[in-house]
């Protein structure tokens, strides 16, 4: 069954060195288990990497057998069957019966044939499992009015097709496992990923880490690493909460004006980079004790929004951030999630192709 775990590593630039190329292969596709998301190109070589390297990659097509394997990297018989496997699974290797034994090749005769063959199944399957998500994605023309922050978050997902459900489990349960939204160490009826990203999908705006351990009964730091995770899918993304810009903007005005006075507010509180008569309707409510959310909100209205979160930040706040579904509706999600594959799909193949040029130079 076709399993696969595609993670955004930055590519080995300019590398012409066949384990450097080697070794990013595996790892971004999910082969290798680390503890990070992090990538440097000198980390010792593995068990799996020792077989492709002394092996397949030396005759592709000789049909290697688990003792030839175990020979060629040093391997236990069981060491070796492990990492077949995990090759078998992601499509890089097939396998079939000779005699008593089963030989492997690796698919294509080639890296880049092989790498070839796994992006076309990875797509087609991630955009199968994605058009099951996207029917969890409840539609709303204003969720997306807010521009996300940009903020680079490296890509991650699992590649899964459908397989038998785990008893007491639905479709949503399976999807969220397949997709590995759960992590790697999550116990079966742990549905907090499941909980977590049906909230997120059915709100028309924005939810805090906060609220969102609240409504679903969870610790702010189990909420906040599964976010993480649906995150690096390319399912949610981080946005500011600019309704809430003149809540903080009050409390922060009320308070320093209280503490610091006008000549303060004016100067490094921030009111003197605005227009004036914004900042003397400001501090004309704060001084009458008039002042409150709702007439903040109208005195800000014709400031920009980027200069309202420099009045925020100098008055001693900080902008809120929510968490929502990156899309205004289910067929956008999935757009986004199948563009963030494809991109590193296509770094697969081009790093595939120039291990096969190294090795043959």
């Amino acid at each position: 069954m076709f399993a696969l775990r595609l993670i955004e590593y930055p590519m080995p630039t300019g590398s012409r060195d066949a384990d450097v190329l080697l070794t990013w292969i595996l790892d971004s596709m999910g082969l290798i288990g680390r503890r990070s998301n992090q990538w440097s190109g000198d980390e010792q070589q593995g068990a799996l990497h020792r077989i492709v390297r002394g092996a397949l990659l030396v005759d592709p097509l000789r049909g290697w057998d688990t003792r030839d394997l175990g020979d060629a990297s040093g391997l236990s018989h069981t060491g070796t069957h492990h990492q077949m496997t995990k090759l078998r699974s992601c499509g890089l290797v097939s396998t079939e019966v000779d005699g008593k034994w089963h030989v492997h090749v690796l698919r294509g005769g080639s890296m880049s044939a092989a790498v070839g063959l796994v992006s076309v199944q990875a797509r087609a399957v991630l955009e199968l499992r994605v058009s099951e998500l996207a029917g969890l994605v409840q539609p709303s023309d204003t969720r997306m009015d807010v521009q996300a922050e940009e903020e680079e978050v490296g890509f991650a997902i699992s590649i899964a097709e459908p397989r038998a459900r785990s008893k007491g489990g639905d479709a949503i349960d399976a999807l969220v496992a397949d997709l590995g939204l759960n992590g790697g160490r999550s116990r079966d009826d742990d549905r907090l990923a499941r909980n977590l990203l049906c909230e997120i999908a059915s709100s028309e705006r924005p939810m805090t880490i906060l609220s969102l351990a609240e409504r679903i009964s969870e610790s702010r730091s189990r909420v906040q690493r599964a976010v993480g995770r649906v995150r690096s899918a390319a399912l949610v993304e981080r946005v500011p909460m600019v309704d809430r810009i003149s809540q903080d903007v009050y409390a922060g005005l009320m308070r320093q004006h209280s503490g610091r006075g006008e000549e303060w507010l004016m100067s490094r509180g921030g009111l003197g980079r605005l227009d004036e008569s914004v900042s003397k309707a400001l501090l004309a409510g704060a001084k009458k004790g008039s002042l409150n959310i709702e007439k903040v909100q109208t005195i800000l209205a014709p400031v920009p929004i980027e200069d309202q979160r420099i009045l925020l930040n100098t008055l001693g706040g900080r902008m809120p951030f929510g968490i929502r579904i990156a899309g205004a509706n289910g067929a956008q999600v999935a757009e986004r999630v199948m563009r963030q594959a494809d991109r590193t799909l296509r770094r697969l193949r081009t790093v595939a192709q120039r291990l096969d040029e190294a090795l043959a130079g």
